[in-house]
């Protein structure tokens, strides 16, 4: 049976972690040139590792603070943001339980930490151009080079770290035009691949994959979750939604991305024609379950509309910091409700998107670093 995308692995960990102890992340290219006009030689891949053989807690270094932030955005029936909504309007409930709002306030000039997650599978060959045209706008309208951070990252079977998190526009708009399907060998268009040899190993570069939950997860641990508990944390996600490799499930990817804190807005987009469409079930639930939208763009003007939306949604949310009634530091997941308290609000049934939960600090995590 001839498949219809593109290649590859996902980057390990403990690779990666090495070279971000030495100084740089070394996934692929880093997005700058060398000044000496030598060829960048593309760094080891690495591949995540299971959310079991995480770190040791003993040598991260982390604050105390008992206080859970969460953001959250108001939309009326017309789709419009609402932003007059006022503390004794909504209740906060964690696991069914109430519990006692210390800070509520608009959030419009909280620090961005950006990353563009580009599915660069033969599923985007024809509207690639356009996703990439799309983002370099987004950049220059969104980010304020002095205040934010974006980061760039393809991936096929693999993920590619295009540009690191910088603030420099200049490098961003380049490595977004860095940006291409490399057809896998054997692919002769249309989605269509000849001659590939069987899948016989897990190192082995496998035709026609895409690994999407592998490649959220490693944009919100390796690259995100490293940021400053300042800045509010989002990935834009382009893909089809068909994943066809990933080592990971993508319960573990949303989880990796709450543990960063960190809002996925996914536009669905990919070749309808050559291919099976948009996954669209996978897209809501890979954004909605961190607190993000999904948008699934038909033409060139509804992709600028969806990352119109996005640039208006990141200035128009609300912050709530509430402390757990729940003490235990065990490292479950605790359920997040937000509702509207206001009779009068609740007649305009407004829609509230925020993330579902978060994990509780474990005891190991709790304990001061020695």
């Amino acid at each position: 049976m001839l498949r219809h995308k593109s290649i590859v692995r996902v980057m390990a960990l403990a690779l990666a972690a090495s070279f971000l102890l030495a100084g740089g992340v070394a996934w692929a290219r880093a997005g700058q040139q060398q000044s000496s006009g030598q060829t960048q030689q593309p760094a080891p891949k690495a591949t995540p590792q299971r959310p079991d053989e995480a770190i040791d807690d003993d040598d991260v270094e982390r604050v105390e603070t008992d206080l859970t932030n969460v953001l959250f955005t108001a939309i009326d029936k017309g789709k419009r943001f609402v932003t007059t909504i006022k503390q004794e309007d909504i209740r906060v409930l964690e696991d069914g339980q109430p519990q006692q709002i210390f800070t509520f306030q608009r959030e419009t000039d909280r620090p961005l930490s950006l990353a563009i997650l580009i599915d660069t599978s033969a599923s985007q060959e024809r509207t690639l151009p356009e996703e990439k045209s799309a983002a370099q706008r987004f950049v220059d309208t969104v980010i304020r080079p002095q205040k934010d951070e974006v980061a760039v990252l393809t991936f096929t079977g693999e993920s590619t770290l295009e540009q690191g998190l910088t603030g420099n526009i200049a490098r961003v708009r380049r490595a977004i035009d860095r940006v291409d399907f490399i057809p896998p060998s054997g692919y002769i268009g249309g989605g269509i691949l000849v001659g590939t040899p069987p899948i016989s190993g897990d190192n082995q570069s496998r035709a026609g994959s895409t690994a999407i939950w592998d490649a959220v997860w490693v944009t919100s641990r390796e690259v995100l979750s490293t940021t400053s508990d300042k800045t509010r944390r989002a990935i834009i996600l382009l893909t089809d939604g068909v994943d066809t490799s990933s080592r990971l499930k993508m319960s573990e990817a949303v989880d990796a991305a709450l543990k960063a804190d960190a809002i996925i807005y996914a536009i669905g987009i990919g070749d309808s024609f050559s291919f099976d469409g948009v996954d669209e079930g996978s897209v809501r639930k890979i954004s909605e379950r961190t607190g993000g939208r999904a948008y699934f763009p038909r033409n060139e003007d509804d992709l600028r509309s969806a990352f119109a939306q996005i640039q208006d949604e990141l200035r128009s949310q609300y912050l709530i910091a509430y402390s757990p009634s729940n003490k235990a530091k065990d490292g479950t997941f605790r359920k997040v409700q937000i509702e509207v308290a206001n009779p009068e609000l609740r007649k305009q049934n407004l829609r509230l998107t925020y993330r579902q939960g978060y994990f509780a600090r474990s005891a190991v995590e709790a304990k001061p670093k020695r």
